[in-house]
């Protein structure tokens, strides 16, 4: 029998105007009660959001945060303490930028390439004075991964000073290069894997993302990979998670990005709702039975059928004799390896904003990267960051993106996206009209996936409006 209605948590979904939705009522179809939803408006709606999630008399918020809210939503959980944030924000760190992740990874000994992380461009400046390349230079805040278009590869002290100046990134995050033979994304419910694969670059590229060219399969990951992965999430109590894994031509394993935030199919969403019933109800819901190395199978149907399918089951009695289609045993199909495990819930900060905000605690608008005779740096005692005082008062990046929109008129809005193949007249009508032309330019610099709330932009139309607007943003750097 399901759990009486009484003893139940009132759980809530998380929702953000021109945000895509992680999950729906659909993923959590055991769940006996009503589930209420709250929708964050951006601007000032701080206030008007705490005072619904308290009138709903919501006890459990589910639903992942984007980098540009983050530390907005670190203060309305802490003007909501008697609500569970799901994932919490402490878990959500790494959600915001690149440079969390790399924090992360060093305080809990997790294997990342070596990262110096500048606020002050002449700081880079000497160290790329001293430094071997090639080096890698990403944007840390915001969609700095999306399709790689924000990551570069440099091969020149020049190189990089020139691509720095041009790009204005803040902070400035340089990683050493490590050559790759793929990469691995592990996804992971409960710390369990449930779904893993491999994204292998083209021939002669270093860039492993399928929108670059880069191909996938889901044989044989190595169990070092998962391993790891699982550590990941465990060291951040997350009840979902993802990891991009990289294996290098030395055969070392190190983690490139982690997250709560991740593309995943609608029934890897369905398994986490299954999960989260079963962990809200103390165990009286049933809780999702995911073979371990299920990926395997099902990574052999149509990706076009798998965007598709939903509430996918295992059944464990067929687990005494697991067969493929093809009558072979399939002796890896097990629960026993990674089992799923309960997230305990903390109300101690672990990365308190007064600390680890270097975005707006020494975020400013950077100056030029100069040429100046090379000094000694300092060496770090981690690979992470020599990290520089800035001044508190100048404007953070987010609020220079702000400026930077508002400097396009609408008409170059519409003659962008007019220049884009399969985009006309009116289609370029729908998108200014749903997020105003500053909204277009400000979702291009900070979360792309806000252009699909226009019905007719599909992922791979937004894929080509990004990729023009990589090209045009270049030309205006």
């Amino acid at each position: 029998m399901p759990e009486s209605r009484s003893t139940l948590p009132k759980l809530g979904l998380l929702y953000m105007t021109h945000v895509l939705r992680f999950f729906d009522r659909s993923n959590f179809k055991s769940w006996p009660d009503r589930i209420e939803h709250v929708t964050y408006r951006w601007g000032n709606d701080k206030q008007r959001f705490i005072d619904e999630v308290k009138r709903k008399k919501i006890e459990v918020l589910i639903g992942n945060v984007p980098a540009t809210a983050y530390e907005t939503f670190r203060e309305i959980a802490r003007a909501l303490p008697g609500v569970r944030f799901v994932p919490s924000l402490d878990t959500q760190f790494s959600n915001k930028s690149k440079e969390n992740v790399t924090h992360f990874c060093h305080k809990y000994d997790l294997p990342v390439p070596d990262t110096k992380i500048f606020y002050d461009l002449e700081q880079a400046d000497l160290y790329l004075q001293q430094s071997e390349f090639p080096k890698i230079i990403k944007r840390s805040y915001g969609p700095s991964n999306y399709g790689g278009y924000y990551v570069h590869k440099v091969d020149s002290y020049d190189e990089a000073i020139t691509l720095l100046n041009k790009k204005r990134y803040l902070p400035a995050y340089v990683q050493d290069f490590v050559p790759m033979k793929a990469d691995i994304r592990v996804m992971l419910i409960g710390h369990k894997p449930v779904c893993a694969f491999w994204r292998r670059p083209p021939e002669g590229e270093w860039l492993t993302n399928t929108s670059q060219g880069g191909s996938m399969d889901y044989q044989d990951v190595p169990q070092e990979a998962l391993d790891i992965a699982v550590a990941a999430s465990q060291a951040a109590n997350a009840e979902y998670w993802a990891c991009d894994i990289a294996l290098g031509h030395d055969d070392q394993f190190r983690i490139l990005e982690c997250a709560t935030a991740f593309a995943a199919f609608p029934y890897i969403r369905d398994w986490i709702g299954q999960y989260l019933c079963w962990h809200f109800s103390d165990g009286k819901l049933r809780q999702p039975h995911i073979p371990d190395y299920n990926w395997e199978e099902l990574g052999k149907i149509s990706t076009h059928v798998l965007r598709t399918l939903r509430h996918v089951n295992f059944s464990s009695q067929a687990e005494v004799y697991p067969q493929t289609d093809g009558g072979e045993m399939f002796e890896q199909m097990t629960p026993r390896g990674y089992p799923i495990l309960s997230v305990q819930y903390s109300s101690v900060e672990e990365w308190p904003s007064e600390t680890w905000n270097f975005q707006d605690l020494l975020g400013r608008k950077p100056k030029s990267a100069t040429h100046q005779q090379a000094k000694p740096v300092a060496e770090s005692s981690e690979d992470v960051a020599i990290v520089v005082t800035a001044s508190h008062t100048a404007p953070t990046q987010a609020e220079e993106d702000v400026v930077q929109a508002a400097e396009w008129a609408e008409e170059q809005v519409r003659d962008f996206l007019l220049s884009i193949s399969g985009i006309g007249n009116k289609t370029a009508e729908q998108i200014i009209g749903t997020l105003t032309s500053n909204g277009v330019v400000q979702a291009l610099r900070e979360d792309p996936m806000r252009l699909t709330q226009v019905k007719s932009i599909k992922q791979k139309k937004l894929d080509s409006i990004v990729e023009q607007w990589h090209k045009v943003d270049q030309s205006l750097s």
